[in-house]
């Protein structure tokens, strides 16, 4: 078994940057499994609004680069 396996990561890693331009930058990261029926707008949009619960000044920031694919290699 590798070292790298976690059993609690999710189906799916995102990665999503936002900017405010002029202002500041984050990127994040994660994994999830969407339920039953679930789209890729449906996460994006869940992210997006965890992102603003966790950090409010982020709220209305552009997102400038969104990544949602298999946790599998």
């Amino acid at each position: 078994m590798s070292k790298f396996t976690n059993a609690r990561q999710g189906s799916y890693q995102w990665i999503m940057t936002v900017e405010m331009p002029g202002r500041a930058m984050q990127t994040l990261y994660g994994s999830c499994t969407p339920g039953a029926g679930a789209t890729r707008h449906d996460v994006f949009l869940d992210i997006k609004a965890g992102l603003a619960e966790e950090s409010p000044e982020m709220a209305h920031a552009n997102v400038v680069f969104f990544s949602f694919e298999r946790n599998t290699l």
